[in-house]
Formats: structure tokens, sequence, C-alpha cells
């Protein structure tokens, strides 16, 4: 089935939320020129300002620890909120540093430029943790269960095609303009698509049917969003979410019981692949500047090629986990991901570099669209949000330690080694994904 018809289909999707589908949809086409300009481009930056791994590092770092800080009381906080709206401010006021970055040349040296960054980076995550957990919430509102995999699988088909433009774009940018304008107009175009995804956002109608909510006690549906690759991003409720979840005064949210059975061997599981994707992280930027030596157009057709191999398992997605399962197409993505930084060892110039970026990008789109899912069949329908609020926790603990630990380790050998064994721990976890239960 092709991108288009796919998307007809959504006319078969329950009364009410068909517009709640559009509006998902060109959130992520504008969150994808986001990250496929200031999002991708600006380790790329702090390289070529002269960043080591270590600075590079605490850009995944400092959010994390600040997701940390932060998760439990901004899910408290979303509890007498409109969720709705609460994603917008958040989405808002995390997104206004985007238009800060624009500046900064004409206003700090190259040292200055790459703390003023780091500090960014920080304070964005503030307003930036509540824009996760409240989305989490939001998406599952918006969405009915059964279509959820449907439009995901969609939105990152679209991010993976609008990310192929414009990072082809902001390649061809970078190569023509001389430093670091060519950077400015990134970081411009990163703040465009920043606000318009947020716009887009504000229009998604929770509940659009008419739900009735579910008291606390029964079921809170289903939680969505890994929360970026970012990865992000990037970095993925019919029901309530967070916001109905404190109703009675104070409950756990982190109930220690919730890990002596199987659920906490998952998190155990899950904890391991995302310290081996974390690990390799940080030293991408800084191995790709000063080791292989790529110029921003090379790096910027790699990012494309990337999204390209993304696209084509977006569109396999539903199919593939209809057949074989999403724990199963979880392992055979992060299989895949353990070639990215495998062939980032071995490149010399281009060629390997966007071999990896293909393998890496397949990954990649079976792990972000199979993970979620997996993650929501094994959490209790009546006590989802408890069991998520550990998933973010040991996320967010895998990126901290993963993006201090991978520059250290690098530092005690080479960075090309340092990737060829964090490619060999990613094979590791993927088969423990396969077969831990």
């Amino acid at each position: 089935m092709n991108l288009l018809s796919w998307v007809r289909s959504d006319r078969f999707a329950p009364a009410g939320y068909h517009a709640n589908f559009v509006h998902l949809y060109f959130d992520m086409m504008w969150y994808g020129v986001l990250a496929a300009s200031a999002m991708s481009f600006v380790a790329i930056y702090a390289a070529r300002l002269g960043a080591s791994t270590f600075q590079i590092g605490l850009l995944g770092a400092g959010p994390a620890i600040v997701n940390i800080a932060f998760t439990l009381p901004a899910g408290r906080w979303l509890t007498s909120q409109p969720i709705d709206l609460a994603v917008f401010r958040a989405a808002s006021l995390s997104r206004f540093f985007y238009l800060l970055w624009v500046p900064l040349p004409w206003l700090l040296g190259a040292r200055g430029q790459i703390w003023m960054i780091l500090s960014m980076t920080l304070l964005m995550s503030l307003p930036g943790t509540v824009l996760a957990v409240g989305f989490n919430s939001l998406f599952a509102d918006a969405v009915p269960p059964d279509w959820r995999g449907h439009v995901v699988g969609i939105r990152n088909a679209l991010l993976s095609v609008i990310f192929i433009v414009f990072s082809l774009l902001c390649g061809q940018i970078l190569t023509h303009m001389p430093f670091p304008a060519g950077y400015q107009i990134v970081f411009a175009i990163g703040f465009v698509g920043a606000a318009m995804s947020t716009l887009h956002l504000r229009l998604v109608v929770p509940n659009p049917a008419g739900q009735p909510q579910p008291r606390v006690g029964r079921g809170l549906g289903n939680l969505a969003h890994p929360g970026g690759f970012r990865p992000s991003p990037d970095a993925l409720r019919a029901g309530s979410g967070l916001r109905f979840l404190l109703r009675r005064p104070r409950p756990n949210l982190l109930r220690t019981e919730i890990l002596h059975g199987n659920f906490g061997r998952l998190m155990l599981v899950l904890f391991a692949f995302h310290l081996t994707v974390n690990l390799a992280v940080p030293l991408f930027a800084p191995h790709w500047v000063n080791q292989i030596h790529l110029t921003d157009r090379e790096i910027g057709v790699g990012t494309a090629v990337f999204y390209a191999s993304v696209f084509l398992g977006s569109t396999l997605l539903d199919t593939l986990t209809r057949k074989l399962g999403n724990q199963r197409v979880t392992a055979i993505g992060a299989l895949f991901m353990s070639l990215y930084p495998a062939f980032m060892a071995l490149a010399q110039g281009p060629g390997l570099f966007l071999v990896g970026s293909a393998a890496g990008g397949l990954g990649w789109s079976l792990v972000g669209g199979a993970l979620i899912n997996y993650l929501l069949e094994k959490a209790p329908a009546d006590d989802r949000p408890t069991h998520l609020a550990w998933y973010n926790l040991i996320l967010n603990a895998a990126v901290l330690l993963g993006s201090l630990a991978g520059p250290f380790l690098a530092g005690l050998v080479t960075v090309p080694i340092a990737l060829g064994v964090f490619a060999v721990l990613r094979v590791f976890a993927a088969v423990w994904i396969l077969v831990w239960e």
C-alpha cells in the first residue's frame, strides 16, 4: 500500500477523529522541518565551533537530567490542566528557544556559543518535559487504540519524506553560504517548523467523539510517544491519561513492586538497549567532522538517505507488526540499528557513511514504530501511567549515562574503536529483546 492510499484509508476512522489525524500528520511534517534543520545540525555546528565529545554529550545529558528530575512534577501539574492547552503552552515555550539560536554568532565567540547552546538546551528541556509527558496523554485521547499503529506509521513516513527534502536543502544552504551565516538560516528554518508544528498541536482535540472519561482505578487508556529520537529524535490515550491519575491524594507514581515481575525485567532489557544507543550518539558529529572530514553537504545527503530508509520501513511497519508482533519487529529494528555505528567506525569517506545511514534509518523506523506499542502491550490497562513513568525514567537514565560514558570510553581508546564496541553491544541488546521472555 502506498502512502497516499494509506492516508486515504483514514476515511474509515471513527466519527470525529479524522481532523485529529490530519493535524497530527501536519504536526509531524512541520516537526520534520525542525528536526532536519536546527535539531540535526546543531551538533555539527558545535563540532565546527570546536566542541569536544564531552560537550556534545552534554547536549543529551542535560535534557536527560531535567527529564529525570521533572517528569513526576510535570505529571502532577498536568492532572489539573486541560491537556490540549497544556501541551500547546509547553510546546510554545520550549520551541521558542530555537529562535534564539539564530543571532548567537553575532553576539558571542565560538566558546561562548557552545556554552550558550548547552545552556539553552537545558532551559528548553524544562517545558520540553511537560510536552513529552503531556503529548502522551493528548495522542492517546486523540487517536483510538486500534488506529494508533496506523497513525504512527503515517506520521513516521511523512516525517521521513520531509526530512529527506529539508536535510538536502539545508546541506545545500550550508555548502553555498559562508560560515556561520548558513547555520543561522538553517536555525531560522527550524524555528518556522517548530512554530507550525506547535500550531497544529493546538488544533488536536482530545476525545472528539465525546467518550466518557474513566474514573481513577479503572482503565486509563494507552500512552503513546517514545520521547524522541529524537530522537527524537527524535522521540509516542482513548481515556483521560495522566491528568486523572492524581484525583486521589498523593498516589505513589513510582511503586517499586512494579519492578519485581516481568515488567521490571522488561525495563532492564530496554534500559540496556537505550544505553547502547546513547553511548554512540555523542561520538557521531565529532567523528564526521574531525575523522571522516565530511562536508555539510555530505552530512545532509547522509541524513536524507537515513530518512529515505525510515520512509521505506514505515510503509512496511503495519504489515510486519501484524505478522511478526511488536517484540520481534523491535528486535529486528535494533539489529539494523547496530549496523549504524559499525559502518561509521569503518568509514573513511562518504561511501560507508551512506551505507550505514541506510541501515540505521531502516532500523530506527522499525524500533520507533514497534517499541512503544510493545511497551503498551506489557503495561496493564488499568495502571499504564504508573508503569510508563518507570519507562520514562529508565529511558532518560540511559540517555544521561550514555551521553556521559560514551565520550569517556572513547577517550580511553579511539572513537572508531568505541563505535565498533558500541555496535556489538547493540547486537547483544537486540538479541536480549528477542529472547528475554
